[in-house]
């Protein structure tokens, strides 16, 4: 994928209330310690903080609890990395792409992997690293240093010659196969339906935040994910707000393909145009196959 800025993994929509306090003084010298009692407002501040967050999540869980599965769904699911794949690998057999691994050119380093994960936008780092927790010996495990110190850039120092190969051959290990599938999932599928849900989309409106999630990155900056809900936001009430899903969709598509051409000019934004919008004239938003679209001039069907 290509993201830009700092990846916020596994970010969910709920926000907690920091209480913060200062101590007049120049330097650690002079600053007069926390009394006790001070010290207990905080801690009961950041006590009633959690559990406001706690409460907030149980609320929204029981509410996403009594929605039908939608994306989540099994066949649903399948067909949302068919989608992605279309886009990502141009075939909908998705799970060829395991071992798939290239530098596009578009700055964020090699793209590998079933949703692209990147070496310069922290998830593929998390990936190997999370990966080699559980198993110590992969045979990426010895590149970690030279991936941590590439992230956040394009280049390859200490990666050629060799990175490319060992990931195709590790890709081949149904260990790391499972590996991509829950990062995948962790960072990009589960947040993004979750959310989708709470804003009160159907399969399709899922679909269209899962997508942009994996393309624009978990990021709260203006070209991330949060970042692009927040402005579409500010134009259309969601669903679950009283506005109209279409509506919505449609302005959050607006916002989403604005940002794809300011951060790549001349970009093919097909994933857009030719399959979600598609999709969103033909009134389909419970994505009910069978599916026509077209990426990049080739066309896809699902029956």
């Amino acid at each position: 994928m290509k993201r830009p800025g700092v990846l916020l993994l596994g970010a969910l929509p709920v926000i907690a209330a920091g209480v913060y306090f200062a101590v007049p003084g120049d330097s650690a010298d002079t600053a007069a310690p926390a009394s006790p009692s001070s010290s207990a407002t905080a801690r009961s501040a950041r006590d009633d903080a959690k559990d406001r967050a706690e409460e907030e999540r149980a609320a929204d869980d029981a509410l996403i609890a009594d929605l039908p599965p939608g994306l989540a769904a099994p066949a649903k699911k399948e067909l949302a990395q068919q989608l992605v794949s279309s886009a990502e690998n141009s075939t909908t057999r998705w799970r060829t792409a395991y071992g798939s691994i290239q530098d596009v050119g578009d700055g964020d380093g090699y793209t590998a992997g079933i949703v692209g994960f990147c070496t310069g936008t922290h998830d593929l780092l998390t990936l190997v690293e999370r990966y080699t927790e559980a198993h110590p010996d992969n045979g990426l495990a010895r590149y970690l240093p030279a991936l941590r110190k590439v992230d956040g850039s394009d280049s390859h120092e200490g990666l050629d010659p060799g990175f490319t190969a060992a990931w195709k051959a590790e890709a081949e290990v149904p260990a790391f196969r499972a590996a991509q599938e829950e990062e995948r999932d962790r960072v990009y599928f589960d947040p993004a339906v979750r959310l989708a849900k709470l804003d009160g989309l159907g399969t399709l409106g899922q679909f269209v935040y899962y997508d942009a999630m994996v393309f624009h990155g978990p990021d709260t900056d203006p070209g991330g994910f949060y970042g692009l809900r927040e402005q579409a936001m500010a134009k259309a009430k969601t669903p679950g707000q009283g506005g109209s899903e279409k509506a919505y969709l449609d302005t959050f598509l607006d916002v989403r393909e604005r940002a794809m051409r300011d951060k790549r000019p001349g970009i093919d934004t097909s994933r857009v145009d030719t399959a979600q919008r598609r999709f969103l004239a033909a009134g389909n938003l419970e994505l009910a196959t069978p599916l026509v679209w077209e990426m990049y001039g080739d066309t896809y069907r699902v029956p």
